[in-house]
Formats: C-alpha cells, structure tokens, sequence
C-alpha cells in the first residue's frame, strides 16, 4: 500500500509506505513530529515558513501532515489485521506472561 504526498524540490518522492513515510523509497520516518516541539524548530520554520510537522527530516504543510497521517494510521490498521500483525501481538502478549511469571 502506498500513499503519494509530495515531490521534493530536488524531483524526489515522498510518499507513505505500507508504515513508514518515505524518500524516494527509502524509509525516512515512523512518526510525525511537530514543529513546535521540534528542537530545531527555528532553523526549519526559516527554511519552510508553513512547515507545521516533521517527518524524519521531510518538512511538511499541514495538509500533508493530515494526509501522512491518515496514511499511517490506515497501513497499521492493514497491518494489524494480517496474519503477521496478530501473529505479532500473539508473541509479545506471550512474552510479556513470560517476563511477568519469571518477575
């Protein structure tokens, strides 16, 4: 599953991938990160004035950060529903019982 965002300056892709945002298909990030709590807030918004969100090291518009995010949100959803996501939460619920018997 793939979402298209935007196209760099430089001609490259971003786009969401399955669970990651990603940079010319590479991943970049698992999470958006505000601006306003970035620590190089500063330095981004005299870059990108409309920046509202981080993606890694992609500047997003709040537009984009809306459609990154509903991208996300729906491939974990995906991934939570096929087999290798329950059988994933099969394991990490069987190795929690297993750290709390041995605690």
């Amino acid at each position: 599953m793939s979402t298209y965002i935007k196209t760099t300056q430089d001609g490259r892709k971003v786009e969401v991938i399955g669970l990651a945002v990603c940079l010319d298909g590479h991943k970049e990030a698992t999470r958006l990160v505000s601006v306003a709590e970035h620590p190089n807030r500063a330095a981004i918004l005299a870059v990108m004035p409309d920046a509202t969100h981080m993606a890694g090291r992609l500047p997003l518009t709040a537009e984009e950060a809306v459609a990154v995010q509903a991208a996300l949100d729906a491939g974990r959803e995906a991934y939570a529903r096929s087999p290798r996501g329950i059988s994933e939460r099969i394991r990490w619920v069987q190795n929690q019982a297993l750290a709390n018997r041995d605690g």
